[in-house]
């Protein structure tokens, strides 16, 4: 069985954010975080993912970089 690093780290998280939704559903916080703490994180966390994606996908600006974008779309769909 074969289980790649990205699904075992996918798997923990998701047990990790059942188990906090469970106590905090019981009534143990376990995160105790306040509204603004909460902004903060939402805001980073949607600057850090953006950021990834930007980075991540070819951005072609210049002609010759769209030219080379053609030419690697001709080269795979041979």
């Amino acid at each position: 069985m074969n289980i790649t690093a990205g699904t075992l780290a996918r798997t923990i998280i998701l047990a990790l954010a059942l188990i906090n939704q469970l106590l905090s559903v019981t009534g143990h916080p376990v995160l105790p975080i306040e509204d603004a703490q909460i902004e903060t994180l939402v805001t980073t966390a949607w600057t850090v993912i953006a950021s990834l994606v930007a980075w991540w996908k070819n951005n072609s600006f210049t002609s010759a970089a769209k030219k080379g974008d053609e030419v690697m779309r001709q080269e795979r769909g041979a």
